[in-house]
């Protein structure tokens, strides 16, 4: 069926058809027939940053920013879902057109600029939506901030969503917010997690709860860069990391129509460098911090990929927009026969 709706929806601009399916979606569930798109998938609990997730399937954030459709994304078989990224103001985002596919490789552009609703909107949504389901919340700030206080920002974010969320990211690595991936090196980084870390310790006493907090990284940083980010990560007592988001890389796309756009380039070609990534900061790591992989997963083997290099949890976006949702049990069923191998 969804092979269908694709064929009809790929019809329409990306971003119209990007909310109309979320629209569908919300639909289906509501009417108690999201089976017509969804397989079951066995459970596959696992404890990861303290939190029981029901399989390791996630969806990442981007698709559904302002939360409002939470529900209907989990009923297609979601171990976990994560919204936003939200700005603590709402802004518009980058001008359209601003999303554009490239079906030859499996892939999609964006450069929509974290346009959302904001803090306000998007906690209503989650409130509202009475989700008992395993909930991140990304958090980023708005364009017009500073670098120099950035902190502020994600402060705000970090305080607001705690309550509600059962983990938290920190997203550093989006391109289409200028100057927002310089967070990620040196100190500039390691005072934002200070400040962070602070707040998260705070917020645990003040709420009678720990709400873990993880950080998404670039699939672009060079080795050293990827091992030193890992050290701080672990000094600052960061709960985990995210790798990877979307590449500014064009290599696979040369010669595509639309792949000289300018934005984060996901799906399929990024494939190889998230796993690089992965797999050096396992080697980093060395199990004191859990790795949540995403990028390039489209079917069972890149997801057995993922954790096979040392992730723990998989998100998809990208191959769940080409693949709809057998994608989730796919990957699934991937992950456990190579758990069990």
């Amino acid at each position: 069926m969804y092979a269908v709706l694709r064929r009809l929806l790929f019809c329409l601009s990306p971003e119209r058809a990007h909310h109309l399916s979320l629209v569908l979606i919300s639909l289906l569930e509501r009417c108690g027939l999201s089976g017509l798109l969804a397989r079951p998938i066995p459970r596959q609990s696992r404890v990861v940053m303290g939190i029981e997730f029901p399989n390791p399937v996630g969806l990442a954030a981007g698709l559904d920013k302002d939360a409002k459709h939470i529900n209907g994304l989990a009923a297609l078989g979601f171990g976990f879902i994560e919204v936003g990224t939200v700005t603590p103001l709402a802004q518009p985002g980058n001008p359209q057109p601003r999303l554009f596919r490239l079906p030859e490789a499996q892939a999609i552009i964006n450069r929509m600029g974290f346009n959302n609703l904001g803090l306000e909107h998007l906690l209503a949504q989650v409130k509202a939506s009475g989700f008992n389901g395993v909930l991140g919340i990304n958090i980023g700030k708005n364009k017009d901030t500073p670098a120099e206080r950035a902190v502020d920002d994600y402060l705000l974010g970090l305080r607001s969503v705690y309550p509600y969320a059962s983990y938290i990211t920190v997203n550093l690595s989006s391109p289409n917010t200028p100057g927002l991936r310089d967070l990620q090196f040196g100190q500039p980084l390691i005072d934002l997690l200070a400040a962070l870390k602070k707040a998260q310790l705070s917020l645990a006493d003040t709420h009678g709860k720990y709400v873990p907090m993880a950080v998404k990284i670039a699939p672009d940083m060079a080795e050293d860069d990827i091992r030193n980010v890992a050290e701080v990560f672990v000094e600052q007592g960061i709960d985990g990391v995210i790798a990877t988001n979307t590449t500014i890389a064009r290599d696979a796309v040369v010669g595509l129509s639309h792949g000289d756009e300018m934005g984060g380039l996901s799906g399929a070609p990024v494939r190889d460098s998230s796993t690089r990534v992965i797999r050096i900061l396992a080697d980093a790591l060395q199990g004191r911090l859990p790795i949540i992989g995403v990028g390039g997963i489209s079917d069972g083997e890149s997801a057995a990929e993922k954790i096979a290099a040392g992730a723990s949890l998989v998100q998809v976006y990208t191959g769940f927009i080409y693949r709809g949702p057998v994608l989730i049990a796919e990957a699934a069923a991937a992950i456990a026969k190579t758990e069990a191998a």
